[in-house]
C-alpha cells in the first residue's frame, strides 16, 4: 500500500521533459523549468508519456520506444522520453531495466534531474540507499525544490530509521 502509493507520487513527474534545463544550462542563475512539454511535435511520445500517466506502462514505454524509433528527437526530448521509460519501469517494479534507461538519458543530459531522481527511487527499490542518496543529491543540486526531489528525500530518511537486528550463530 505504501509503495504504491510512493510509486503514485513519484509518477506525477513522469512527463516533464529536459528541454528547459537545456536552455538554461549556460545560464546557471536560472531555476530548470517543471512545465510539462508533452511529445513536442511527436505523437507518439505524447501518447507514451500519457499512457503512462494513466498507469498504463507497458502501452506508454510501448509508444514511447516507438517514437524514438520512428521520428528524429532532439537530445533533450530523447533524454526526457528516456527518463520516462526508466520510470515507467520503476512503477513497474523493474529497477534494473529502469536504470538502464535513466543511465542512457544521463548519458545525453547529465543535467538532467528527472532522471536522476527517477534512478534514485529505483535504487531506492532495490535498497540501495547509498546510491539512491547520491543520484537524489544530484536532482537536488539541479532543481532543489522539485516535489518528486523532496518525496524520495523523505523516503530515504524513512528507508534510515527501520529498525535492524542482528541474528546470531549460536554453535
Amino acid at each position: 500500500m505504501v509503495r504504491s502509493l510512493l510509486t503514485s507520487l513519484f509518477l506525477f513527474s513522469l512527463a516533464t521533459t529536459a528541454l528547459a534545463q537545456f536552455r538554461h544550462r549556460d545560464m546557471p542563475d536560472n531555476p530548470p523549468d517543471n512545465r510539462m512539454l508533452l511529445g513536442i511535435g511527436n505523437p507518439l511520445l505524447a501518447d507514451g508519456s500519457n499512457a503512462m500517466r494513466a498507469g498504463n506502462y507497458d502501452e506508454g514505454i510501448r509508444l514511447t520506444l516507438l517514437g524514438l524509433e520512428r521520428e528524429q528527437t532532439t537530445d533533450p526530448i530523447r533524454a526526457s522520453a528516456l527518463s520516462n521509460i526508466c520510470a515507467a519501469y520503476a512503477a513497474k517494479n523493474a529497477p534494473d531495466t529502469a536504470i538502464e534507461y535513466c543511465n542512457q538519458a544521463l548519458e545525453i543530459n547529465p543535467r538532467n534531474w528527472q532522471a536522476y531522481s527517477n534512478r534514485a527511487y529505483s535504487y531506492w527499490l532495490k535498497d540501495m540507499y547509498p546510491e539512491a542518496t547520491t543520484d537524489l543529491e544530484a536532482a537536488v543540486a539541479i532543481n532543489p525544490r522539485a516535489r518528486q526531489v523532496l518525496q524520495i528525500r523523505g523516503m530515504l530518511n524513512e528507508a534510515g530509521l527501520r529498525p535492524r537486528v542482528t541474528v546470531e550463530d549460536h554453535q
